[in-house]
């Protein structure tokens, strides 16, 4: 989530870091949350909080949508993966930006949950690795929403290939794989979800369709606001049916939010920066203080004024811990990989993860 840190750094695109901090949010408190409370505790709030309890989940996809246009962004103006030691500076800075939160999220986990039987020697090594999304169904156990994290890994290493081997490699490689994804979702995608058998496609999708936004984002400034907002709603509202529900929401209504987040000067500020700078923490934090709370004080209930200061408490409790996390785990691990492996070389493009 850092800005790139070279002699010539590319902008932070700041607007988009306001963007992913609302995402982060979206995840974590409009949908996540209320696994903290006993059924029917948020009946009759209406058509948006509906909304969020059902779809929130597709947040993710918008952070996959993220993370490809940024990368874009960051490393293929100046061609820097395919510069003498591009590779090595690239997987430092992955590696520093992803890692140590993660691992200290599994210790973490592992010791706050280590009785449940999903949480065995075989899921522990997969998640070290990196590699739970992979491994059916190791990608519930621990912290489980570092499913994404493998995602992210693997759209990087194509990224990366691709990049390093020129831009028409890269081409070919994105436009592979965001056909391939869009066919197969066609093809097997079900209605509903979330579905542990399309978090990959998902991770392909929004990632290459971000770096396709990228490409045409000259063309893409002369498209109207209003235009963006219509595209914005549809995809939010449209009944695909029996159709997977990531077709609108990531061909229409995550690109739309990305390119009105660039238009959208309100998004630099510092509160969505702050939340933006925190999404990863926030993202990775939320899930298992919602297992605590309920692991020590079951499914809470009571009128609309105990829920909603639950809620704000469970919202001000992650924001507290990711802020913790970012001081005093983040910044300084990711400081001390980049001096040991990669000093002096540039920074890599944020985790827009969600990962």
């Amino acid at each position: 989530m850092d800005a790139p840190t070279a002699t010539v750094a590319r902008p932070r695109l700041a607007r988009l870091d306001g963007l992913r901090g609302i995402a982060a949010c979206g995840v974590a408190f409009a949908y996540h949350s209320q696994n903290a409370f006993a059924p029917g505790q948020f009946a009759g709030y209406g058509v948006v909080v509906e909304w969020l309890h059902v779809w929130g989940w597709a947040f993710v996809d918008l952070f996959f949508v993220l993370s490809g246009y940024v990368f874009a962004e960051v490393y293929l103006p100046d061609e820097r993966l395919r510069a003498a030691g591009g590779w090595r500076a690239f997987w430092t800075a992955r590696i520093a930006r992803l890692y140590p939160l993660h691992l200290v999220m599994l210790l973490a986990c592992t010791a706050l949950f280590f009785a449940r039987p999903e949480n065995g020697p075989v899921a522990f090594a997969a998640h070290l690795l990196m590699l739970q999304a992979f491994i059916a169904p190791v990608g519930r156990s621990f912290d489980g929403l570092t499913w994404s994290l493998s995602v992210e890994a693997g759209c990087y290493l194509l990224f990366a290939i691709g990049a390093a081997a020129g831009r028409r490699a890269l081409g070919w490689i994105g436009g592979v794989a965001l056909v391939g994804s869009l066919v197969v979702l066609t093809l097997i995608g079900r209605a509903g979800g979330p579905w542990p058998n399309e978090v990959l496609l998902r991770g392909l999708l929004g990632f290459f369709l971000g770096q396709l936004l990228w490409r045409h984002r000259a063309a893409l400034r002369h498209v109207p606001a209003g235009v963006l907002a219509a595209a914005l709603a549809a995809g939010l509202l449209l009944d695909v049916g029996r159709w997977t529900p990531l077709l609108p929401l990531c061909l229409l209504a995550w690109p739309a939010a990305l390119l009105l987040a660039l238009r959208t000067s309100v998004m630099e500020n510092r509160s969505f920066l702050w939340l933006g700078e925190r999404s990863y923490a926030i993202y990775l934090i939320h899930l298992p203080l919602i297992e605590v709370i309920v692991q020590g004080f079951g499914k809470l209930s009571g009128g609309p004024a105990f829920v909603l200061a639950a809620h704000a408490a469970i919202a001000l409790a992650t924001l507290m811990l990711a802020d913790l996390a970012l001081r005093f785990v983040e910044r300084p691990a990711r400081a001390a990989i980049r001096a040991r492996w990669g000093e002096g070389s540039p920074a890599a493009a944020p985790a827009v993860l969600p990962a």
